[in-house]
C-alpha cells in the first residue's frame, strides 16, 4: 500500500503488525463455561441440588475429564484469535471465536488508559489495560500483556494521541510523575470509620434479616436478604479500605496520575481539561478532623475518586492542579437562598448555598453531608431554569447547570428574580469561556 508524500513522491506506509496477549491470559478466559454453569446452579439452586444428588461419582469424574479439557481449549482458543495492533491512526482489536469482532479506536479520541493488576495478575507479572474513549461507555481492554509491555503500550499510545510522529512516538516514554498527595492508611481506616454508609449498611445487615426470621422462619429468605446486606456492608468499609489502599496522586505531563489499591493495583489518568465538576464532599463526622472527599465528573470516563480523604487544604490544593487558575470559594462567600425557602424545603434549605466566580459555578446541598459542586465556565453544555407551582407561589427558582459528563449541578431555591439575572449570566458566561478556553489535549 502507497500514499503520495508532502513532495508528491510516494511513500510506502508501514505495515501493520498485530500482536497477541500474553501467554497467561488463556487461563483467566477458560473459567468462562465454569462460570456458566455457577450461574446456573446458583440461579435455581434447588433444580441443580436435585441434579447434583442423582449423579454418581464416576459420571462426576467423566463430566470432569471433559468439562477441564474443554474450558482449557475455550481459554487457549479465545487467546489465539484476539490480535491488537497500532497502526498510524488507530489501535485495532480483534476478539471473537465464534462472532468476531473488530474494534477501531481513533488514537486521537483516546484520553485516558488505565493499568489495573488483580492480585494474580500482580502474580504472574501481567497487566489489563483499559481505555477510555470519547463517545463510547463501555471500556475497551488489552487483558492481559507482560507489565513492562502494558506501560510502554501506554507511553505510546498517549505519546501518539498527543500528535507525536509515530515514529519516534515508541521513544517518548512515560512522562515522569510528581508525587502531590499520599493517603496515609490511619486516615483512610479512620474515615471509613466515621462515615454514616458504614454503620447504616451494618446495622441493616444485622437488623433486618433477625426480623425476617422472627416474621418468616425461613432460613432462605433470611439468606437471600442477609448476604446481599452483608457485601453492601463490606464493600462499603473494608472493600473501599482495600480499593483506596495506598492512594497517591501525581501531577505528570499526561494528567494526574492515580494509584491505589492493596490487592488489586489500579494505575488510572484523569485526563487535561476533561474535568467536568469537582466535588468537595464534607461528611458529618469528618468536620471536627477538617477533612473532605474530592470526587471527579470526567466527560467519557469512569475515574470518579480524586481524593478519598484529605485535610481541607491539601484537596484544595490538589483540586488547583485539575481547574488551574480555580479557586474553591470560601464558605463565607456562598449566599443562601431567602428564608422563605424554608416554606419549601423545611430546615434543609440551610445547606444550600451559590457563589459564581469568574473562573467557575460553585453550588452547595446538604446539611449533614455537605458537597460543593464546582462547574468550570468553559465546561457548561446549557443552563435551565424551573420553578414548581410551590416555588412560584413563594417567588423561588432553581437553576440547572448541564455540563459533558451527562451531569447536572443546580442552585436551588434562590430568588426568582436573581434566578432570572443568574441564567442569563451564565449563558454568557459559558460562551465567552469555550471561547478562550484551551484545547482538550494529552501533554500540552
Amino acid at each position: 500500500m502507497t500514499a503520495p508524500g508532502v513532495d508528491g513522491a510516494v511513500r510506502e506506509k508501514p505495515p501493520v503488525t498485530e500482536h497477541r496477549l500474553h501467554p497467561v491470559t488463556p487461563l483467566r478466559r477458560a473459567w468462562a463455561p465454569v462460570t456458566v454453569i455457577i450461574g446456573w446452579a446458583l440461579h435455581d439452586p434447588d433444580q441443580a441440588q436435585r441434579q447434583l444428588t442423582r449423579l454418581t461419582t464416576t459420571t462426576l469424574l467423566l463430566a470432569l475429564a471433559v468439562l477441564v479439557p474443554a474450558a482449557a481449549l475455550y481459554g487457549f482458543l479465545t487467546w489465539w484469535y484476539t490480535h491488537f495492533a497500532v497502526t498510524e491512526s488507530e489501535l485495532r482489536i480483534r476478539t471473537g471465536l465464534v462472532f468476531r469482532r473488530t474494534a477501531h479506536i481513533r488514537l486521537e479520541r483516546i484520553q485516558a488508559i488505565d493499568v489495573t493488576q488483580p492480585l494474580l495478575a500482580r502474580v504472574a507479572g501481567v497487566a489489563k489495560l483499559k481505555l477510555d474513549v470519547i463517545g463510547t461507555d463501555k471500556k475497551d481492554e488489552l487483558a492481559f500483556l507482560g507489565e513492562r509491555e502494558a506501560r510502554a503500550l501506554r507511553a505510546e499510545l498517549l505519546a501518539r494521541a498527543a500528535g507525536f510522529a509515530p515514529e519516534t512516538a515508541h521513544e517518548v516514554g512515560e512522562a515522569p510523575a510528581r508525587e502531590l498527595l499520599r493517603t496515609p492508611p490511619g486516615d483512610l481506616a479512620i474515615a471509613v470509620v466515621l462515615t454514616g454508609a458504614t454503620w447504616g449498611t451494618l446495622a441493616a445487615a444485622l437488623v433486618v434479616p433477625a426480623l425476617l426470621w422472627f416474621a418468616t422462619h425461613s432460613v432462605w429468605t433470611v439468606l437471600a436478604t442477609g448476604l446481599p446486606l452483608l457485601g453492601a456492608a463490606g464493600a462499603s468499609s473494608v472493600g473501599r479500605f482495600v480499593g483506596e489502599y495506598d492512594w497517591t496522586v501525581g501531577e505528570s505531563p499526561d494528567g494526574l496520575r492515580i494509584d491505589h489499591g492493596l490487592l488489586d493495583r489500579t494505575h488510572e489518568t484523569v485526563p487535561p481539561g476533561r474535568v467536568q465538576t469537582v466535588r468537595i464532599v464534607e461528611p458529618l463526622l469528618w468536620r471536627r478532623r477538617g477533612w473532605v472527599r474530592v470526587e471527579l465528573d470526567v466527560a467519557g470516563s469512569s475515574n470518579s475518586v480524586l481524593v478519598p480523604v484529605a485535610p481541607r487544604e491539601v484537596a484544595e490544593a490538589v483540586v488547583a492542579r485539575v481547574l488551574p487558575g480555580v479557586t474553591v470559594p470560601p464558605a463565607a462567600a456562598l449566599s443562601r437562598p431567602p428564608r422563605r425557602a424554608g416554606r419549601c424545603v423545611p430546615l434543609w434549605w440551610r445547606g444550600y448555598g451559590l457563589a459564581v466566580t469568574d473562573a467557575v459555578f460553585a453550588a452547595r446541598h446538604g446539611l449533614l453531608r455537605r458537597s460543593l459542586a464546582l462547574v468550570p465556565h468553559a465546561k457548561v453544555q446549557s443552563v435551565r431554569l424551573r420553578q414548581g407551582p410551590w416555588q412560584r407561589l413563594w417567588r423561588l427558582a432553581e437553576v440547572h447547570v448541564d455540563t459533558g459528563a451527562n451531569k447536572t449541578v443546580t442552585a436551588r431555591l434562590r430568588d426568582a428574580e436573581e434566578a432570572a439575572a443568574l441564567l442569563r449570566a451564565q449563558s454568557e458566561r459559558s460562551r465567552t469561556g469555550r471561547r478562550d478556553a484551551l484545547p482538550d489535549r494529552w501533554m500540552a
